[in-house]
């Protein structure tokens, strides 16, 4: 199970820390968003450094579809009834700067970028793309109410904006990472004021990003409470037709395409980590349906950290940790969101004001539906009896018999049959 990323690169690599050193900013995590940080310091002449336990890019970043867009489903609607007219259009803002500086750093970089126009479609409902498009266009983004002629069914319509993006998202991040300084199997083991011990050497810092997807200190910021993680399965068909754009179904539990080079690349099958799904099998049988001539070339799953309502955490950890920062969050749009973190957390690190900051806060209100979700998880969970438990927090592990894989159904941990943790927020392996 490999995706089409890692079967068509090859990532630079970096010395593991040996030594004691010190740093003005210490930069946890080496996937996209902490690489994009690393740039952003860099570019501000900022002392840095970034430590990876593994290789970078070798967790999430490795299995996105690699969409960069400001179109996060049917979401402006509903920001601007939640959030209002100033929140909503800096949501739009931030992300649009976001799709235009991937746009600019990609000119340099050999990563197959192409513009596209990325779609929202709906099976069954109209009025939902119209409201949509409406919104959007009272927040200046150019949208446009189309039918889609590439997807291989029938839709109600769909809600599209030009001059999006996507690319490769390793081969970006590889040069990208080129220059930056980066250590790579360099385990963050213990956490303490300002002084991060990995197994070979001691960090003292005075700034802290907290880039490692979910945030591994649990004693403050709540985000136990305020995430919970899904997977989500992704075929590459060979030879399949090109679709024209970037596609997502406004409805949970609906597909999304885009295109890569000869292959269609088809997600869909979303569920909550832990518990059960049809995995890669209804994408299976989609292919076979529409797709009856194509093989499957790549199988692949993501994960993903998903808020209590919709819209990531970036900024300051928690007021406990007014020197530590975390980008989390990402709701499936994790290409886009990183940039948006690397934006916002360079300013916030060296401590310029940043407009955007505020719609993203980490420490805005937990009073929403998912909340008490969330909450009934993690309880149940915990009076489930086991022998196997998730270090993290405790909760029942359940056997994941398609992926071979011990996965907690609280936060979304997950290990490998010999308990080698694979996705955290567990910081370390399981005892068998």
């Amino acid at each position: 199970m490999t995706s089409i990323w890692m079967g068509t690169v090859d990532m630079p690599h970096f010395d593991a820390l040996q030594k004691d050193i010190k740093t003005d900013v210490l930069i946890i995590g080496g996937g996209m968003a902490g690489i994009l940080c690393a740039y952003m310091l860099k570019e501000q002449g900022v002392d840095y450094t970034l430590v990876e336990g593994r290789r970078i890019c070798s967790g999430i970043t490795k299995n996105t579809t690699a969409k960069i867009t400001v179109l996060h489903g049917l979401k402006y609607n509903h920001l601007l009834k939640k959030t209002g007219y100033e929140r909503a259009k800096k949501y739009l803002d931030v992300n649009q700067k976001a799709v235009r500086k991937y746009q600019e750093l990609s000119r340099n970089i050999d990563c197959d970028f192409e513009e596209k126009t990325a779609y929202v479609y709906s099976m069954d409902c109209r009025k939902k793309l119209e409201d949509e498009t409406k919104a959007l266009l009272r927040l200046g983004a150019l949208a446009e109410l189309s039918e889609p002629d590439k997807l291989p069914f029938q839709t109600a319509g769909a809600v599209g904006i030009k001059n999006q993006a996507q690319l490769h998202p390793l081969k970006f991040a590889a040069g990208i990472a080129k220059g930056l300084n980066i250590y790579e199997n360099t385990f963050v083991k213990e956490f303490k004021d300002h002084t991060a011990v990995t197994e070979n050497g001691r960090i003292d810092f005075q700034k802290a990003i907290f880039a490692t997807h979910f945030p591994i200190d649990n004693k403050h910021g709540m985000y136990f409470m305020k995430l919970y993680q899904q997977r989500a399965y992704v075929i590459a068909l060979a030879n399949a037709a090109d679709v024209n754009g970037m596609y997502i179904d406004e409805a949970i539990g609906g597909f999304s395409f885009r295109n890569y080079k000869n292959f269609l690349l088809i997600g869909g099958g979303s569920h909550r980590t832990g518990t059960q799904s049809e995995k890669w099998n209804k994408l299976r049988e989609f292919s076979r349906q529409y797709y009856p001539d194509c093989d499957i070339k790549y199988t692949w799953a993501a994960q993903d950290c998903m808020s209590l309502d919709g819209i990531p955490y970036i900024g300051q950890y928690s007021k406990h940790m007014p020197h530590c920062f975390a980008a989390t969050g990402f709701h499936k749009w994790g290409m886009t969101a990183s940039m948006v973190s690397a934006m916002i957390l360079a300013d916030l690190a060296t401590g310029q004001e940043n407009s955007y900051s505020e719609v993203f806060s980490p420490s805005r209100s937990m009073l929403k539906p998912q909340l008490f979700v969330n909450g009934w998880k993690a309880v149940s969970n915990l009076f489930i009896p086991s022998k196997k438990r998730c270090p993290h927090m405790g909760c029942t592990l359940k056997w994941n018999e398609t992926e071979e894989t011990w996965d907690c159904p609280c936060h979304g941990s997950r290990f490998d049959e010999k308990g080698n943790v694979i996705d955290n927020p567990a910081n370390g392996n399981l005892k068998i």
